[in-house]
């Protein structure tokens, strides 16, 4: 694999990395994993206003990490990119992943 990118897209890279470091803004990613959520809801079972949550997403659909849907007077929010979903998806198995024991590792 050659990780081999223009100085511009390695630019954009970090930038989604820096929105994704701010915990807010990952959970409302996560939130969006399963199924398209509308602010309102999602803003509910994250415990921010919905306003906070706009704002947020707002940052996250110019990052291309989320995108919308309008559905009648309500705006769904979804990740779509597979690549996206991916990397999350393993980072999330990497975090949940039993941790080898202590006594386990090889002594040294």
């Amino acid at each position: 694999m050659s990780l081999r990118i223009a100085e511009d897209q390695v630019v954009e890279l970090a930038e989604m990395f820096r929105l994704m470091s701010d915990p807010t803004r990952l959970r409302i990613i996560l939130a969006c994993l399963d199924a398209p959520s509308p602010v309102g809801e999602m803003a509910e079972r994250i415990g921010i206003s919905g306003s906070l949550a706009s704002h947020h997403l707002r940052l996250l659909r110019a990052a291309r990490l989320l995108q919308a849907e309008r559905r009648g007077r309500q705006v769904f929010y979804a990740v779509t990119d597979a690549h996206v979903r991916s990397m999350l998806g393993d980072m999330v198995d990497h975090v949940i992943e039993d941790e080898p024991e202590a006594d386990s590792a090889p002594a040294g």
